[in-house]
């Protein structure tokens, strides 16, 4: 039985539950960007070949309510700094602050009340470790750019003199080997092992403390990448790390980059990123089925793109097409502005053939780009005619690159989740993750 400690925060929730109806691992999971038409876009994207009949999905099994994302001002539409740091300590905060309250003054996550509580902890994310999300977590900072010293506190935030986090995987390398900090040389000294491929991953999976950093900043796009389950593969050694004691764990498991897809507008590589999230909740599902003493709660943190399924007054949307969409429209971006036959190059990533029009239009935003340096986001840019092409020929609206305000769904399962119902706000999820983590 964990050790109760009250809180203001936890104390409303606490009433509700005693320590032996408790789940013993607590597991959250967050689609970063994930708004409610990439659930449903991701529903029709695996049901295509039969949409009279559609099998559920993993968010259709799990759906619970929705929560509110606003930050600590009304009147903006939140980042991922405000949102993470509410469903990690239950606070409003202001954008681009990650662990402090909207005056700037610390708040204890759920992973630092787990920790004191005697739980063993782990974040997981597709992007850097110290980016925004997994970043509230640990750190303390008004500033969610100050990457570097985001980074030094998952080695300087401890408890009983080791640091907050046992397992960490993701992103990051370049501010964990930066000489100055020799932040790694800290964690070796601290008895953390790591690794720093996949291939590696799977025989350093169940060590106690464990750092998997795979990349200098993010991981590639899963559509872009070799290792296109990367999130899986690590949501399954963080969980193997984490369990196997009577200690009990925290997890956080983060699908950063269907968040980046959303800024780019890119539906062929929200799909992909969505396709590696859906399937890191089944291994957590499957690890359930062992561990029945477990919570998971899986949502979003705020829309990203504004996605709609259909535009322009034409009802339909082809997933069909999508699926012969095999790279992100940044790499696209870079091999046509170099080519010297856009077609035929085209045709090395794309299965549906160009048409003349649309020849003439990537052309034409070729020689604009080269001459200019465009911006991604410049309407003339050869990186917006490859996404009008791809989005038109799919049938995907977008309202903007940034975020949107509305409601994200709230997914649960397991011990505990019918405390997940209905609607909420994000900073009731962090309240009563603390809640359940403490008693």
């Amino acid at each position: 039985m964990r050790k109760y400690i009250a809180t203001a925060a936890a104390a409303v929730f606490l009433s509700a539950c005693t320590p032996d109806e408790n789940p013993k691992n607590v597991i959250l999971m967050i689609g970063d960007g994930m708004g409610p038409a990439y659930t449903s876009g991701y529903r029709y994207f695996v049901n295509d070949n039969n949409r009279a009949d559609f099998r559920p999905t993993v968010f259709t099994q799990t759906l619970v309510g929705n929560a509110s994302t606003f930050p600590a001002d009304p009147d903006s539409v939140t980042d991922s700094a405000a949102s993470a740091t509410a469903m990690a300590a239950g606070v409003k905060t202001l954008n681009g602050a990650v662990g402090v309250d909207a005056d700037g003054q610390p708040v204890d996550s759920v992973l630092k009340h787990a920790k004191q509580a005697g739980m063993r902890t782990g974040l997981v994310a597709t992007s850097e470790i110290y980016h925004a999300t997994p970043a509230a977590f640990v750190a303390h900072n008004a500033n969610r750019g100050e990457k570097h010293a985001i980074a030094q506190d998952f080695v300087n935030q401890r408890h009983n003199d080791m640091p907050l986090v046992d397992v960490f995987l993701g992103g990051g390398r370049k501010y964990f080997d930066h000489d100055e900090t020799a932040l790694w040389q800290k964690l070796e000294a601290d008895g953390y092992h790591r690794v720093d491929d996949f291939g590696a991953l799977e025989n350093a999976a169940g060590k106690r403390n464990l750092v998997g950093l795979f990349a200098d900043s993010g991981l590639p796009y899963a559509i872009d990448s070799d290792v296109p389950d990367r999130l899986q593969r690590m949501t399954r050694a963080a969980l193997a790390s984490l369990a196997g004691s009577d200690e009990g764990f925290f997890l956080m498991v983060e699908g950063s980059q269907i968040d980046w897809c959303g800024h780019n507008n890119d539906i062929a590589c929200a799909m992909k990123e969505m396709g590696d999230f859906a399937a890191s909740i089944e291994i957590v599902l499957e690890f359930m089925k062992a561990n029945p003493d477990t919570l998971l709660v899986v949502t979003a943190d705020h829309d990203t793109g504004g996605p709609s399924i259909g535009r322009e007054g034409s009802y339909r949307w082809m997933p069909k097409v999508i699926r012969q969409v095999r790279a992100s429209q940044g790499k696209l971006k870079e091999v046509l502005l170099e080519s010297e036959d856009i077609a035929a190059d085209w045709a090395r990533f794309v299965d549906f053939p160009l048409e003349d029009d649309e020849i003439a239009s990537l052309v034409s935003a070729q020689q604009y780009s080269r001459e200019t340096k465009a911006r991604d986001n410049d309407p003339k840019s050869l990186y917006a005619s490859i996404a009008d092409i791809i989005n038109r020929r799919t049938g995907t609206g977008w309202t903007t690159h940034g975020h949107t305000g509305e409601d994200v769904q709230v997914f649960a399962a397991g011990k505990g989740s019918e405390q997940f119902r209905g609607n909420q706000d994000n900073t009731d999820i962090g309240k009563k993750l603390i809640a359940l983590v403490r008693n």
